[in-house]
Order: C-alpha cells, then structure tokens, then sequence
C-alpha cells in the first residue's frame, strides 16, 4: 500500500510517520506492507491527502485531521480540541473507548461522504505559547499581533484580538523572520528547532491553553481497506497503537534534549505563559464553543468530549498525588 505524509523528511514528524510504517511492515509479516512515498510524490499540502486518498491515488497517508478545517472545523476537534484539562494520551482514550471513534466516522464518512477510514494515533504534550520577538506581559500585549497557528486556535486567537495567521509549519520561521507574521507558534521544541524559529526570534514562552492535546490521523482508502479483510484491519490498528507508545517515549528523550538546546546552544530565553493570558485563553474558548456549537455535529462531539473529561480527567485529580510535590522535594531548587 501507498502512503504518503507532507512532513519535511528530515524532520521528527517525518521520523514518527516511518515508525509508524516500520512497525505495520513488521508486525505485518507479509501480509500487508507500506511503501513510504516521498514528500510531494502525489499531493504537497496536508490539505489535498484527503483527496488523495478518498479518490485511490494514494492508499494512506499520515497528517493531522485539522488538515480539513476549512472545509469544516469540527474537524479540528479531532487533532487539537479544547482544554477541557486533558492531555492527549486522554484524548486518544476517548477515540478508543469514549465513543469519539463513532463521531470520527460520521464526520468523515456521512456528512461529508468520504471514501476513508481513518483513526488517530500519536499523542502530543502541550503547544507552547509560541516564538515572540518581544516580552508579553498580559493579554493586552498580544493584540493586533499578526500570528501564525492553526485549527481553533486561529479561533481562540481572533476572540483575544490577534490575527490569525494559516501558514504551514515549515513556511512558519520564514514568515517570522521576514515580519510577515509578528509571532507564531508551531510544535514544539524538537521541530520549532529544526524548522530555524530560534533564528527568527529570540523569546520562546512555554505552556498555552490554545493547543494543550494534539494527535496524528492516519487515513485509509476505504474500498481497498475492506477488501483487504479484517485481520489487516486490525494489524493496522495495532500497529497504531504500538507507534503512539513508541512516539511517548521517543518524546521523553526528544523534547526535554531539544528545550536545553534552545536555551544553552541558541541563547534563546525561555519563560513560562503568564497566568493572566492562561486565563484569557480559557476565556476565549468559551466564547469560541459557544459560537460554533451553532452547528449542532459540533455541540455533538463537544458534549462527548466534556463529559469523557469530566469523568476521567475528574478522576485524576482526585486520585493522582501531587507531582509537583515530589518533585521538589527531590529536586530542590
């Protein structure tokens, strides 16, 4: 089978595709195999792999479903949603067992009539707040500013009085070095590194609200994914799972390297996100659920959502001891 991603292939995103093809060409045994094709063989922007692939032209590809979000922006629900205070390790159980699968298939299959199958795969730690070439102090000091982000964060950006700004990723320290945008924000400190934004800005401000759960899509031509039967299916599946394990624990070793990185080797000051734009930010998905809620597929997979958080993010925080307790009291500063 065909796959393609749109990540640049010296890129981590790139490397967590492959793994994700590697352990399918493993486990599989010769029953099904993937072929990685190259960046822009079939398609050059995420955007058009659903094209792609609902049509035969591609049998897979590897992306993010706010790809779509154009189109439709529920469909960003299902890549970065709101911060209802979960990570996306609970997301990913809430496409599992939450019924957020179901909703997926809907989205995809009936309202819009797409040949896919797909799922999500890969669960992301919290986006920083972004690359600033000046210190941001409060919530007043971020508007008018033209930033580049994506999904509904663009959304919640616009209700704080910025101006979203949707480039692709690797377009994004191009942008910020030639003042076509003022600050953005892209991934995190391993690819925001290895895209050059410690050289189009010297301020790095960790910790966000705007995307604090991401996760990858993987879709299928569905024709040729039922005729291949239901144990490739689940090989596939499986296979999933295994790479979402895999790109965890990549993570640990990836991203805390490259955050020591920036600070030590690019001069680059890193702060934490001011409470008050926290807050704001909260605030400002409010307003963006209330508006889009109008829709009622929307309001649908929102409901979904904060119930599964309620009951399982819930859980944690009564249940969980204190990590930052411990921490400190082994790590005094």
């Amino acid at each position: 089978m065909k796959i393609q991603a749109v990540w640049s292939e010296d890129s981590v995103l790139h490397e967590f595709a492959m793994d994700y093809v590697d352990i399918v060409n493993t486990i599989g045994a010769g029953r099904v195999r993937l072929e990685m094709l190259p960046r822009g063989a079939v398609v050059s922007r995420g955007g058009d792999l659903y094209g792609a692939v609902a049509s035969g032209a591609l049998d897979a590809a590897h992306g993010v479903a706010s790809n779509q979000y154009g189109k439709d922006k529920a469909y960003a629900l299902f890549t970065t949603p709101p911060s209802f205070g979960w990570n996306s390790t609970q997301m990913l159980g809430w496409m599992r067992h939450g019924g957020g699968q179901a909703l997926y298939d809907e989205l995809v299959q009936k309202i819009h009539g797409h040949n896919i199958s797909g799922y999500l795969v890969g669960p992301m730690p919290t986006q920083p707040l972004g690359w600033f070439k000046k210190p941001i102090h409060s919530p007043e000091d971020l508007k008018g500013l033209r930033f580049r982000t994506g999904g509904l964060s663009a959304d919640v950006c616009r209700v704080m009085g910025m101006e979203p700004v949707l480039i692709p990723g690797n377009e994004t320290a191009e942008a910020l070095a030639s003042g076509r945008v003022d600050a953005a924000e892209y991934l995190n400190p391993t690819i925001d590194r290895q895209v050059g934004l410690a050289k189009a800005a010297p301020l790095y401000i960790v910790q966000g609200y705007h995307q604090v759960c991401e996760c990858f899509e993987i879709i299928f031509n569905k024709s040729r994914l039922d005729a291949l039967g239901d144990e490739v299916k689940r090989i596939l599946e499986i296979a999933g799972d295994a790479a979402s394990s895999s790109m965890a624990y990549k993570q640990m070793v990836y991203y805390p390297r490259d955050l020591e990185q920036l600070k030590v080797v690019d001069n680059i000051t890193v702060v934490q996100a001011p409470e008050s734009i926290l807050d704001a930010q909260l605030s400002a998905w409010a307003t963006v659920i209330e508006d889009l809620s109008a829709d009622p597929f929307f309001k649908k997979v929102i409901d979904s959502q904060r119930a599964w958080t309620k009951t399982v993010v819930g859980f944690d925080l009564v249940w969980d001891a204190p990590r930052e307790r411990a921490f400190d009291f082994f790590n005094p500063s």
